[in-house]
């Protein structure tokens, strides 16, 4: 039977609990060559990595948290340590109070993952059968199995491409599929690493559509990893980013934005050819095309700002906008490499 959802007469309980959480990895370096092939058969320089490096945090039940970083941050081994396919070499995880990589049966019929570059569904056959081997492996019973599956099959917009077999469909539908692979046993916690991954528009704005409705109604405890902003925008309150393995914020996506953003960008199309020195005293000119500028204003003056160029100049049309997050994320992580 689905797992009943207690919650706190206050607040939604703890779900997710990570302490000074470490995961180290070892590589060997191998020089080029034929010698260099030798040579290692008799010394081989070791590399050691920290993948994850004494990061924390706590997440109640039903919060969707985005966990962000650049390529090698740490987020996907995060993940695998949450959801026990890795050891990690020191720290303290308890997922609904259990410690995930002792991989107990109570644990692993509360946690679904899709992890969008790799298939947990069979290849060769259609995803009816796979799901039917689900339901064996988590003991759902048949009436709750038939409802379920016929519930997502229709939001996910499925039920023609159930009966075929999975290297037939499409990405997005297979991406929708293991979607529903991972959520069929109704599990109090899913980790999802980048599940938009190659997906277009179209098939995005559906998952999104869907997801946010899941977390709401389920009250399902989400961790959500991607390189697109805009999955994050879509669907988290909270963000939290590392980077080489360390955390570097932990808190709404409002407040990154105020945090980081420092200017703004006033785009301002005129009448005619404009004194561009006066301009530039107005603010830093980033862009011009024609008529079209764009200029990079403090935070603090942006109003002031755009009276001055009003007053000063014969305007057709002016637009004040903040970064968009994209930028923000990627300022964080270069400011971190310096």
């Amino acid at each position: 039977m689905p797992a009943l959802r207690v919650k706190s007469t206050k607040k939604y309980m703890l779900i997710i609990e990570v302490k000074n959480l470490t995961k180290t990895f070892k590589n060997y370096k191998k020089p080029a060559g034929f010698w260099g092939s030798v040579k290692s058969l008799f010394h081989r320089q070791t590399i050691t990595t920290k993948a994850v490096n004494n990061i924390s945090f706590e997440i109640s039940e039903g919060e969707f948290v985005g966990f962000l970083g650049p390529n090698g941050a740490g987020k996907t081994t995060t993940l695998k340590v949450l959801s026990g396919i890795l050891h990690p070499d020191s720290g303290e995880v308890k997922i609904l109070g259990h410690t995930p990589w002792l991989r107990e049966e109570k644990l692993q019929k509360q946690i679904g993952i899709v992890m969008g570059q790799k298939d947990q569904l069979i290849w060769d056959i259609p995803p009816i059968d796979s799901y039917l081997l689900f339901k064996e492996i988590y003991e759902i019973p048949d009436d709750n199995f038939k409802k379920r599956l016929d519930e997502l099959s229709a939001l996910l917009d499925l039920k023609e491409v159930l009966n075929t077999p999975l290297r037939k469909l499409s990405l997005g539908q297979r991406m929708k599929c293991e979607l529903i692979g991972a959520i069929l046993h109704n599990p109090r916690v899913l980790f999802l690493d980048e599940p938009t991954i190659g997906l277009d528009v179209v098939s995005k704005k559906k998952m999104w559509d869907f997801l946010k409705k899941y977390n709401e109604r389920e009250k399902t405890t989400i961790i959500l990893t991607s390189h697109y902003m805009e999955d994050i925008k879509r669907l988290c309150k909270r963000v939290i980013i590392i980077d080489k393995g360390t955390h570097v914020y932990d808190g709404t996506l409002q407040k990154l934005m105020d945090k980081y953003v420092k200017n703004k960008t006033i785009s301002v199309v005129f009448e005619n050819e404009i004194d561009e020195k006066k301009l530039s005293e107005v603010g830093r000119i980033i862009e011009k095309e024609d008529f079209k500028y764009e200029l990079s204003i403090p935070k603090a003056k942006i109003s002031t700002a755009a009276a001055t160029i009003l007053n000063k100049f014969a305007v057709d049309d002016i637009s004040i906008s903040a970064p968009e997050a994209e930028e923000v994320n990627r300022e964080i992580f270069e400011k971190n490499k310096k």
